[in-house]
């Protein structure tokens, strides 16, 4: 059984853009860093603001975060750290106030893609430069043949992999918008945001562009 409820928000305050020229599949990570940190860069410079970058692993934010510093020394960064104590959250937080700048970048289903409120201008935009997809390993490929026995051949791959996700993109592009007069922008960065069978698993108030 399921429900859908109508959301409070209007497609108008969120501008959802797919960037389907990138792709950040793992043998694909290279040649996508440049793409990545220039397009935070031209956001950044279009509407200056406080931004939230979520990567697929510590590895790629801290390879994009680095490029970032040496093509756009002008953008002002901070990162996510492993193993980060109540102390550093509050800091990585703190950044974050109506009248700060930067980009802050985090990993995708951590600390700071769910359970976050940053209202307002403390919270304008988010870059999300991955699907979420977990970790292909032997827990979740026995958990896919389960489903695949379960639920047919193919369907198995959606509910070990492509639904929790989606699961985890949509919570994080959901620090954007807070309340009913927030109006930001979030990037979907990988050219799999283009397949019809991903954006209809996308909230149905968001107008994809």
């Amino acid at each position: 059984a399921w429900i859908d409820v109508a959301a409070p928000f209007q497609a108008e305050q969120l501008a959802v853009r797919v960037v389907g020229n990138v792709s950040t599949r793992f043998r694909d990570r290279e040649r996508s860093l440049a793409p990545i940190a220039d397009l935070i860069a031209r956001q950044y410079a279009e509407r200056p603001g406080n931004y939230l970058g979520f990567l697929s692993s510590f590895d790629y934010l801290r390879r994009v975060a680095d490029l970032m510093r040496d093509r756009h020394p002008g953008v002002p960064i901070w990162t996510q750290t492993p193993g980060m104590d109540e102390a550093g959250r509050a800091a990585f937080l703190a950044r974050f106030s109506e009248s700060g700048q930067g980009v802050g970048f985090a990993v995708l289903g951590g600390a700071f893609s769910e359970g976050v409120d940053l209202p307002g201008k403390r919270l304008i935009g988010a870059f999300i430069a991955t699907l979420g997809l977990p970790q292909v390993n032997a827990v979740n490929e026995n958990i896919k043949r389960a489903m695949d026995r379960r639920y047919g051949v193919e369907n198995g791959y959606d509910y070990t992999y492509l639904y929790p996700g989606l699961q985890k993109v949509v919570q994080a592009a959901g620090r954007v918008i807070r309340t009913e007069q927030d109006v930001g922008t979030v990037h979907l960065i990988d050219d799999r945001y283009r397949r019809a069978k991903v954006r209809g698993l996308l909230p149905g108030w968001w107008r994809v562009e």
